[in-house]
């Protein structure tokens, strides 16, 4: 069982832009930030807002991104059903 702890009712503009309320804002530690950002799941018809962080690729570690990309291989082999393809 999931506990929420705010419920909030927001306006969608005709831009499609919200607001967070100050309060969720600080929750989140959106607001001490400069440039928050947010991802946003859609799931099961509704959508799932939580905290981004961008980050420099210069600073991810090389291991980190050598097993990304291993894994979005395996999945695209994985989707396409062809596996790994040979080079002629």
């Amino acid at each position: 069982m999931q506990h929420y702890d705010m419920t909030t009712t927001l306006q969608v503009s005709k831009r499609g832009t919200l607001t967070l309320p100050p309060a969720l804002r600080r929750k989140l530690g959106l607001d001490r930030l400069s440039s928050p950002m947010v991802i946003v799941d859609e799931r099961d018809g509704g959508l799932f807002l939580q905290p981004a962080a961008a980050v420099p690729v210069r600073d991810i570690p090389k291991e980190t991104m050598a097993r990304w990309i291993a894994r979005d291989e395996a999945e695209m082999a994985q989707f396409s059903g062809t596996g790994k393809r040979k080079k002629k």
